[in-house]
């Protein structure tokens, strides 16, 4: 006797389905994260990095995965010890910024990370606090943990003001605070002042997801340099978008050594491998190849950014890989125009608003001919 289990169920039987099982009340009825994956020939809807690593790196990144493959039979490094190492020179070199191995901590991608943050410092009983329009995947995270999300709004141009931030810890008294710079899906980042103030007048943990922090423009601030003054303020990033490496999901925080014990204290034995970790140093290793595309797509944003201006339409100030543009009173009807011509952005954020992620020089020649199309002026 053969049992054999069809995987390719419609949604709607997958519902169906589900809802006999005895899940979680507070899963019934939600669907699991991800964007529409559609075989288009422009996708320009989940922020990657557009340029393939080259021969080299790709040949660099196979010789440390058959390396790490021969003692694949044992258990892989459970501290991470050599990519914490490899992180710490990068940040060093990337961003004059000098922190000891112990001050980072590593896990698959930075979805992980924030995860292992949320299980050590919220859970039943706490609170976290967002500021909306955010990254999507907040209150998931706080879901999964039995944290209880709050957000408040953003100023009109998607700003966070000290004002805005000090007015929402004394109507929420939050336990942590989820600041996203550059924010995903409007690529705003915040200035310096405010997560001082914030972390100045606070005292539960801080939160600063920089996961677009190779992108921001040049001047623009990041956190890591507060962590010295602030013991409670924990910086993330990722090695998915400026390092072209998504499909090795590698994220990290760095912090205070004691953040960084505490989070252990909840992370899974073994939770990165020793492919993925061999993997990553090796692209490490390479981070001035591989960042060299990062200029290419911040001229890219920037050109895109006053090209959608030109046309009137309304578009959020971006320092990450992608733009906020708007508003259109039927975007539904916008997105799907253009997906009929090949190209496919991302419906998310505030009602109205689209989001296109920069790919390469003849993707957004694509993207705005398509635009143009779809909505001329």
């Amino acid at each position: 006797m053969s049992l054999r289990f069809e995987f390719a169920f419609p949604a709607a039987q997958m519902t169906e389905a589900m809802s006999e099982l005895p899940i979680r009340d507070d899963l019934r009825g939600r669907s699991a994260y991800g964007a529409p994956q559609i075989d288009v020939p422009v996708l320009l809807n989940v922020n990657e990095n557009p340029y393939a690593p080259s021969g080299a790196v790709v040949e660099a990144i196979a010789q440390a995965v058959r390396r790490a493959a021969q003692g694949v039979n044992r258990y892989p490094d459970r501290d991470c010890v050599g990519l914490r190492s490899a992180l710490a020179r990068y940040l060093a070199n990337r961003e004059g910024a000098s922190f000891a191995a112990g001050a980072i901590w590593p896990a698959n991608g930075s979805n992980e990370v924030m995860l292992q943050l949320m299980q050590a410092f919220g859970g039943p009983g706490r609170k976290a606090l967002g500021f909306s329009p955010t990254y999507s995947m907040y209150p998931d995270y706080c879901r999964d943990t039995f944290t209880q999300y709050v957000t408040v709004d953003r100023t009109h141009d998607f700003e966070v003001t000290a004002e805005i931030a000090l007015a929402a810890i004394e109507n929420e008294q939050p336990d942590i605070i989820l600041l996203a710079s550059p924010n995903n899906p409007t690529g705003t980042a915040l200035s310096l002042d405010v997560i001082e103030t914030v972390c100045s007048n606070f005292s539960g943990m801080v939160i600063v997801d920089e996961a677009y922090a190779e992108f921001r423009r040049t001047g623009t601030p990041s956190a890591l340099t507060l962590l010295d003054t602030f013991p409670r303020l924990v910086v993330t990033r990722t090695m998915s978008k400026a390092f072209a490496f998504a499909g090795g999901r590698v994220g990290y925080l760095v912090a205070s050594p004691a953040v960084v014990d505490a989070v252990q204290l909840v992370r899974l034995p073994y939770h990165v491998s020793a492919i993925t970790q061999a993997a990553a140093v090796a692209a490490l290793e390479h981070a001035e190849e591989l960042l060299a595309g990062v200029d290419r797509l911040r001229d890219e944003r920037d050109q895109l950014f006053t090209w959608l201006q030109g046309r009137g339409h309304e578009v959020a100030v971006s320092d990450a890989n992608f733009i906020l543009f708007g508003r259109f009173a039927d975007p539904d009807w916008v997105w799907q125009g253009l997906l009929d011509r090949g190209v496919l952005i991302r419906q998310t954020g505030p009602t109205g608003w689209l989001r296109v992620s920069i790919g390469t020089a003849s993707e957004m020649m694509a993207f705005r001919k398509a635009l143009e199309e779809v909505v001329p002026v």
